[in-house]
């Protein structure tokens, strides 16, 4: 996926259009970017979690409804920095790309 390095997008703060350069951030994980969140692992420990844990005669996953093989993408991450305040927005929606290229 090629993108251009400066985009004309609308900026939040100054009301306008502006010319804002983009750049790609890591994809943070759930646990890393909410670590105080009500189920993150960080706070109910490693390996607990939500339900009766399987004691109180629940049965075993049906396995021909698990999710098999792993995805070969991952989502985008863009940075928009606008040109004049110098503020930054993240993008609302990833899109799924093997490899992202600057132009």
């Amino acid at each position: 996926m090629k993108i251009p390095k400066i985009i004309k997008r609308h900026c939040p703060k100054c009301k306008t259009h502006t010319d804002q350069k983009v750049t790609s951030a890591k994809k943070r994980t759930v646990s890393s970017a909410h670590p105080l969140a009500k189920f993150a692992k960080a706070r109910a420990g490693f390996g607990k979690g939500t339900g009766n844990l399987g004691k109180y005669g629940s049965k075993p996953a049906i396995s021909k409804f698990k999710m098999a093989g792993k995805k070969t993408s991952k989502k985008t991450d863009f940075r928009y920095e606008c040109s004049v305040c110098k503020k930054s927005t993240v993008q609302k929606k990833g899109v799924r790309t093997k490899k992202v290229e600057f132009k």
